[in-house]
């Protein structure tokens, strides 16, 4: 089963092939490490949606034609700048007809990335990047797939069936036309529209003639990297933005978990809508707009 891929030629020359959920950036486990000051620690992600190949921009933006851009559609031929005069090119895009896909209890269908771990505890979740101490771990060989359970290691193949921690979770292929997740939804509401104005440190939540919320420190930086993504991203890849210091990723899922339990918190009591932040069950979050709602991005 193929993936779908985009290749790149990097500034020095050579190349380098990315699948959904790969990060670009100067962190060690990104999948394109880039080793220059300008870069951030994790800069953009390639993303699967509606069956095309995208690039998300994460902490910083990059720019296309000389404009600063969030998400670009991956086309043979783009110029991608991550900074003056650093540059990606995208050589080629390929879509297989289908790729292999995941779910089980808790975990909806999605899209396996090239290198991802999984795990049932405390909830199902479906990392794109791999963890030594992960009960399962999932990688594309090149011309094919492999996972790992325990000291157990097979070929992954549509159909597979992995007993982890207690859950069963069923590998299977999966149309690519019907694949991928949305941008940030637009939906309908009764509610006053909201206008958000993330300036990284600082965010303002107007909605019609109330004094608008004000939310400072790591709740502003929440909201801010949510609105910088423009679309789903993985509580981890949020979270590494916000303590880039902290490489236990259980430490790090605390963190997250009771920064956005406050964060909510101060939603609620402001009577914001509780669904602006949603999380798919899966370990995505992202921002969802109604009708009428606004976003200015500061960041």
């Amino acid at each position: 089963m193929q993936r779908a891929t985009a290749l790149f030629e990097l500034p020095d020359g050579s190349a380098a092939e990315l699948s959904n959920g790969d990060i670009i950036g100067r962190v060690w486990s990104a999948a394109l490490l880039m080793d220059d000051p300008r870069v951030s620690e994790a800069h953009a992600m390639v993303s699967l949606r509606g069956g095309e190949l995208w690039l998300l921009a994460l902490r910083r933006r990059f720019a296309i034609h000389g404009k600063a851009q969030t998400e670009a559609r991956l086309e043979p031929g783009m110029v991608i700048e991550l900074a003056d005069r650093l540059c990606l090119t995208v050589v080629t895009v390929e879509l297989p007809p289908a790729v292999l896909a995941i779910e089980g209890p808790g975990l909806s269908r999605m899209a396996l990335p090239a290198v991802c771990s999984l795990r049932a505890r405390p909830r199902p979740q479906l990392s794109p990047n791999y963890e030594p101490d992960a009960p399962c771990r999932i990688w594309t060989t090149g011309d094919g797939w492999r996972y790992s359970i325990g000291e157990l290691s097979a070929p992954l193949l549509a159909g597979t069936t992995l007993d982890v921690e207690g859950a069963s979770f069923t590998v299977s292929s999966m149309p690519l036309a019907g694949q991928g997740q949305s941008p940030t939804r637009m939906s309908g509401g009764v509610e006053p529209p909201l206008r958000i104005v993330a300036a990284f440190d600082t965010v303002q939540l107007h909605r019609g003639d109330e004094s608008p919320l004000v939310l400072g420190g790591i709740s502003a930086r929440i909201l801010s990297e949510l609105a910088a993504m423009g679309g789903p991203a993985s509580w981890e890849v949020l979270a590494r933005q916000i303590w880039p210091e902290d490489a236990d990723t259980w430490s790090l899922r605390k963190r997250w978990d009771v920064a956005l339990a406050r964060l909510r918190a101060r939603l609620r009591e402001a009577r914001i809508r509780a669904n602006l932040i949603h999380a798919d069950g899966t370990g995505q979050f992202e921002l969802v707009l109604q009708a009428g709602d606004t976003l200015v991005d500061k960041t």
